[in-house]
């Protein structure tokens, strides 16, 4: 199976996002909330957020392209943020395909806190180019 190869993702791996599973049809990571991912408030800048599922959504593409694609990339994001992100915790985003076609996937990324409560669920659609 195709993997993420480390170096791939290199605003990925500076925001600290930790991928801990990466499957065709589900894709995890997670991030501790610096100081230098927060805004007003000492909370999860709404940025950070959509980074970081955009990141887990890009992961899950590149494990479905097909044979001979080289990449892929994102045409469209929706978020719905649900709660706050406090400085020093632990989020964990879970990554699962709603479509994955010839040209396109769609992916929902759900962003939660310690005791695994949503912060964010995230929509993106993803191209093969």
């Amino acid at each position: 199976m195709k993997q993420l190869e480390p170096g791939m993702m290199p605003f990925t791996r500076l925001m600290g996002v930790e991928v801990t599973s990466q499957e065709k049809d589900r894709i995890v990571g997670r991030i501790s909330v610096r100081e230098d991912l927060c805004t007003t408030g000492r909370i999860m800048h709404g940025g950070a957020v959509m980074a970081m599922a955009d990141a887990l959504g890009a992961i899950g593409a590149y494990l479905n392209i097909p044979e001979g694609a080289k990449a892929t990339t994102t045409i469209e994001s929706k978020t719905n943020f649900m709660r706050a992100a406090p400085l020093n915790s632990i989020v964990t985003g879970e990554c699962t395909p709603l479509h994955v076609g010839r040209r396109t996937s769609v992916w929902q990324t759900t962003l939660r806190n310690e005791e695994h409560k949503t912060i964010a669920v995230v929509t993106q659609t993803q191209m093969v180019l």
